[in-house]
């Protein structure tokens, strides 16, 4: 009779023959053999099913998934990677990052591994359990996608470690092998349905899928590039000591992953090596990823923006191809600048099919000499964006290329802008265009976050004159939505309940979503923290502008301009007639206590790091992602890392958890 202890001994073996399967591809039994050991255990655990436990690789499919995805916030953020695009472009990068260590270039170690083109992930471990699964999103918040993850073969649902750490974030890529992508474009070509353009893209739409079955049957793979938060006992010194750990906790490897010290010479063989072996591999590469080794190194570097001060992707080459200019477009953008945009004739460059590329201004236009009818070289620039570099031979009729006299949209006089190569659209709010765009802007993420007013509903209402302005999205009426098609009551409540809450807002975000040009985020904000009250801002003159911390000349040239037009004036009056509003009070005469200050923050925090990040911000602080001689303070939680390390180098004051709360209640009372 089978007990308990048996039953999880058939789980181990079960999954030891997965993980030779799937991580090792070293098979130990057949599939016939697995499928029936299989079938078993699940009849072992219907029997029993208080003997199930979590890393069962019956667990692997679970049910499907109710609603949307729901969000998860790294403790630690997933950072992008700058990108190169030559030898000369990567040696630069890391001279400059041997200049700053104050040491030779050939003292870097370095690493580099092959950078896989899929989805960035992170997997969070919770005592050698997988707890959940996370996409990057926009590195401090991403989506759960637990359930597809867990149908991942290649991912451990439990660590091979007999003692794990407390908290584990293993950061990696999901991707789909090629040979899987083209079985699923076969299928899809068969079944007359929609083709995915390349694997990476597949991979992104296979994990996002709501019924992780479909995406059990699609075979994504798992190769982690490093970790996020941990809590354990084991120290690692370098860079390559974190991948050989995640290998032996039943992580596959990287098989293309060594190091070479820092020299010209070593990293053109290096890139030539991957240059070759690149068409060879079973899944889609875009690049190298080189990194600086020595974990201390990279401490005393840091980042700068969203990406890291030791670590670079050089892409490979733009993959070239030779079409047809078809025509060429104008486009409308929210400031009412026109955009030439090249029709061509749709060619296959580098996984994706292109039919249109920018072509930026008129003067780069004049600069390639291009005309309709023209055969031309397309490239896209980091395998992303679709460019025209250069025209390889002249149509037989060609056709000149000309900025229309009149707006495409609105039929308003077209002027080019003084000092630039751009021209603008003189309709400004009564140009159609310019209103969805400039709505569209209000409405996102950034701005007034009316999530769900998406994109095609303002469209659709714009072209309906449904809605003429920003502010009548706070004059639209149940049956203004319920009227379009797909739109049911549902989404209707969902949508007027999110503008109903968007009036309630601050005076910096409202700034914000106004799209006065240069005015982003960060300029908003320091614009109400200086002028505190709206007013005194409409009035402000150039003079008074430019006293305004990050404001230049251009910026402060903007917003009076923005100020003195009678139709932007009216828009804002009419925001605030529809209950548009702010607490004057959160907006103090005097600055905000944390004013100058610069706080860097580190290791796992019970508070959500972004909830911390908007109150320091709020108090007038910076929050920045590395620790230097000018850092004030450093919040610590637990396994705190290497900006500890720093923090306490640069003498800069160090706050745990409790005490940064103790510090925040005081500026309530």
């Amino acid at each position: 009779m089978m007990t308990f202890i048996d039953y999880q001994k058939f789980v181990t073996q079960l999954n030891d023959w997965n993980h030779a399967y799937h991580v090792l591809n070293t098979p130990l039994v057949s599939d016939s053999e697995y499928d029936t050991e299989f079938r078993q255990l699940q009849s072992i655990e219907h029997e029993n099913p208080d003997w199930l436990i979590p890393e069962s690789p019956t667990q692997r499919v679970g049910d499907i998934v109710n609603s949307a995805f729901k969000k998860i916030t790294h403790d630690v953020k997933m950072l992008s990677l700058s990108n190169v695009f030559s030898i000369d472009e990567t040696i630069d990068f890391f001279v400059k990052a041997a200049k700053e260590l104050a040491i030779p270039l050939a003292e870097l170690d370095i690493f580099s591994e092959s950078k896989l083109d899929g989805l960035a992930i992170s997997l969070r471990y919770e005592n050698g359990f997988l707890r959940y699964a996370a996409t990057r999103g926009d590195g401090q918040i991403g989506e759960d996608v637990t359930h597809n993850i867990k149908t991942i073969q290649s991912i451990p649902l439990k660590l091979n470690a007999e003692n794990p750490p407390k908290i584990l974030d293993v950061r990696g890529e999901v991707f789909m092998i090629k040979a899987i992508f083209e079985q699923l474009n076969h299928l899809a070509q068969v079944q007359n349905s929609r083709l995915f353009v390349n694997p990476r893209n597949a991979a992104a739409g296979t994990i996002r899928q709501l019924n992780p079955k479909i995406t059990a049957e699609r075979a994504l793979q798992f190769i982690p590039y490093g970790m996020g938060a941990y809590s354990g006992e084991i120290a690692f010194s370098r860079h390559s000591e974190i991948l050989a750990y995640l290998v032996k906790l039943g992580f596959k490897s990287n098989q293309n992953n060594h190091n070479f010290s820092a020299n010209k010479m070593a990293f053109e063989q290096d890139y030539q090596r991957m240059e070759i072996l690149r068409e060879s591999l079973p899944m889609e590469i875009d690049g190298i990823v080189y990194k600086i080794d020595s974990l201390n190194l990279q401490g005393k570097l840091g980042f700068i923006s969203r990406s890291p001060k030791w670590a670079v992707a050089r892409k490979f080459p733009a993959q070239i191809m030779i079409t047809t200019l078809l025509d060429v477009d104008f486009q409308v953008g929210r400031t009412g600048v026109l955009t030439p945009v090249a029709r061509l004739e749709p060619v296959f460059v580098g996984g994706v099919t292109v039919s249109n590329a920018t072509l930026h201004n008129m003067d780069e236009i004049e600069r390639l000499n291009l005309c309709i009818g023209d055969k031309v070289e397309i490239h896209r620039a980091g395998d992303v964006i679709p460019k025209i570099v250069k025209v390889v031979s002249e149509g037989k009729a060609r056709q000149t290329i000309v900025m229309p006299d009149q707006c495409p949209v609105c039929n308003s006089r077209v002027k080019r802008i003084e000092n630039q190569a751009a021209f603008r659209c003189s309709g400004g709010l009564a140009c159609g265009a310019q209103i969805a765009e400039r709505i569209k802007y209000y409405a996102s993420r950034n701005c007034m976050n009316i999530r769900q007013l998406g994109s095609k509903v303002i469209e659709i209402l714009c072209e309906k004159n449904v809605l003429t302005s920003v502010a009548g999205i706070y004059r639209l009426q149940r049956n203004d939505i319920t009227n379009l098609e797909g739109q049911g009551e549902k989404n209707a409540t969902k949508i007027l309940a999110a503008i109903e809450a968007s009036k309630k807002t601050e005076f910096s975000t409202f700034l914000a979503a106004l799209g006065i040009p240069e005015v982003g985020e960060s300029g908003a904000k320091n614009l109400a923290r200086y002028f505190k009250v709206l007013e005194k801002l409409r009035a402000a003159e150039i003079e008074a502008l430019v006293q305004v911390p990050d404001v230049g000349e251009i910026t402060a040239g903007n917003v009076r301009a923005f100020f003195d037009d009678a139709t932007n004036n009216q828009l804002v009056d009419d925001l605030l007639a529809t209950g548009v509003t702010w607490d004057a009070h959160k907006i103090v005469e005097d600055l905000q206590p944390l004013t100058g200050e610069t706080w860097v923050l580190t290791g796992t925090l019970n508070s959500p790091r972004n909830e911390i990040k908007v109150k320091l911000e709020q108090l007038g602080a910076k929050v920045s992602g590395s620790v230097s001689a000018k850092t004030t303070v450093v919040l610590v939680g637990e396994a705190a890392g290497s900006k500890l390390t720093q923090a306490e180098k640069f003498g800069v004051k160090i706050l745990n958890e409790a005490q940064f709360l103790e510090l925040m209640k005081s500026y309530e009372n």
